[in-house]
């Protein structure tokens, strides 16, 4: 199996830490908000990843961070914590907001599909092992602290700071992602520990041999606890690809200065973005939606499993609602596949070219996974083998074989039809007399040519809770 490391910026085949076992740490998310579509991207390609390894044969120790504390709101240090402001906005405590949306996480998680880490840790639960890590910093010599502020990682002690990004140290400039702190050395240098400002008054704070409230900062969390639980050295680290320049680039430094070893990860693998409607997501622009919104419209979340991996974890994906309903339409041509399968199987005795074709679909949709996760071509392939003449019964244990590693639930698929009915009906506004006459009036409007009677008559259904699409009731 091979991955494109970010790292050597090649593809590379994956070799194991032991024989075939290996360790993965993803990073998670940070519990001050509701996990959107685009978060829901990387981890399920993360899960496609694990599920691709481990039917490959590899042996996956999966860990993943819930960060619920120290992400500041700007990478350069700078900034309300993100839990901190949560908790404002909510009008809640900074440790009920992370309750709340690590719930939220979880359930969307479940929703799509996603395979629970081995390990799940939370920030706030290992304050211990990120002190530590600090402490052995500072005993090496590679920080220094600016009073008031925080303990700084010296980034011009390393000659190879910034290597994932291929960006060299003195090309970094302080700009909107790398604001100065007024004491720092260089601007690429970061907090490995942070303090309460005076008059701060922050919910999560701990004792520390520098100030007595403090609190970790965001990259030392990730360090700190992927090396707990998979060693100093391990082969797999997964993120968004905003995490490159700034938030992975810290955790080798820190990581391999701490721990005198390297590579601290052997491959980095990183997913691209999910645009909504070609545009960035974001609250302001109205287009931050959750699973929720997806079975508020009647989308199951596993036909949004569906549609995502028809592209490449690597490649921008340009989300649609025009998209999602065309992967239901596909998710549940399939299920429907499925479903009648068994009913049409009838073991026999395969004959040499059906014996080849079941193999060759097989091996097809293993190179594909095994080229850089191309889950593109692997779909293709299980499109195929639905059109194909093998017999029922391979049909059908071929489909679920591509299942371990797609997870879109192939084996109960007359329970998520069920589910996907369900869903769709809920979406069916009740047509009462009122809404039925103007229905009415409007198609004759219409049918008369009369737009402005027709547009006036649009505006009352909406405002009756009834959105309308030329030809569809919705």
């Amino acid at each position: 199996m091979q991955l494109y490391n970010t790292l050597t910026r090649t593809i590379e085949p994956i070799q194991a830490d032991n024989d075939k076992s290996l360790g993965l740490y993803a990073c998670g998310p940070t519990v001050y908000d509701h996990t959107h579509l685009g978060h829901l991207r990387k981890y399920i390609m993360d899960d496609v990843l694990v599920r691709a390894l481990r039917q490959t044969g590899f042996s996956v120790t999966h860990v993943q961070n819930i960060t619920d504390v120290g992400h500041l709101t700007s990478d350069g240090d700078t900034g309300e914590d993100k839990l901190e402001k949560g908790a404002k906005k909510q009008g809640l405590t900074a440790w009920q907001v992370a309750q709340q949306f690590e719930e939220f996480y979880w359930q969307s998680m479940e929703a799509v599909n996603v395979v629970r880490p081995d390990v799940s840790c939370r920030a706030t639960d290992h304050i211990e092992s990120q002190l530590q890590l600090v402490k052995t910093l500072e005993k090496k010599g590679f920080t220094y602290v600016i009073a008031s502020d925080g303990v700084y990682f010296d980034t011009s002690l390393l000659d190879d700071y910034g290597k994932l990004s291929g960006q060299k140290r003195e090309e970094k400039k302080a700009g909107a992602r790398l604001d100065l702190v007024e004491g720092k050395r260089n601007p690429t240098d970061f907090a490995v520990w942070k303090f309460e400002r005076e008059g701060e008054n922050r919910a999560m704070v701990w004792p520390s041999p520098w100030a007595e409230r403090s609190f970790p900062g965001w990259h030392i969390e990730c360090s700190a606890m992927s090396m707990q639980y998979l060693g100093p050295q391990f082969t797999i680290h997964t993120g968004g690809i905003d995490h490159i320049p700034v938030h992975h680039t810290n955790e080798i430094a820190q990581s391999e200065a701490a721990m005198g070893k390297q590579p601290f990860v052997r491959y980095w693998v990183h997913h691209n973005f999910l645009q909504i409607e070609g545009e960035k997501m974001s609250k302001s622009l109205g287009n931050f939606f959750t699973v929720e919104d997806l079975e508020k419209r009647g989308i199951h979340p596993l036909a949004f499993r569906l549609l995502l991996l028809g592209s490449h974890y690597r490649s921008e994906l340009n989300f649609t609602w025009e998209n999602a309903l065309g992967a239901q339409s596909a998710y549940m041509r399939l299920l429907r596949t499925v479903v009648e399968l068994p009913a049409q199987s009838e073991r026999t005795v395969l004959s040499q070219d059906k014996l080849e074709k079941v193999d060759r679909y097989r091996e097809q949709f293993l190179a594909a996974l095994h080229a850089d996760l191309n889950t593109p071509q692997a779909l293709a392939t299980m499109w195929e083998v639905t059109k194909s003449n093998i017999p029922s019964g391979d049909k059908y244990d071929l489909l679920l074989f591509f299942d371990e590693v797609f997870g879109l639930k192939l084996s109960h698929a007359e329970e998520v039809l069920k589910e996907i009915d369900q869903l769709q009906k809920s979406q069916e506004p009740e047509i009462t007399p009122e809404i039925q006459a103007l229905l009415d009036k409007r198609a004759t409007a219409r049918a008369n040519q009369d737009w402005q009677t027709a547009d006036t008559i649009r505006d009352q259904l909406v405002e009756l809770g009834v959105s309308l699409r030329d030809g569809f009731l919705s």
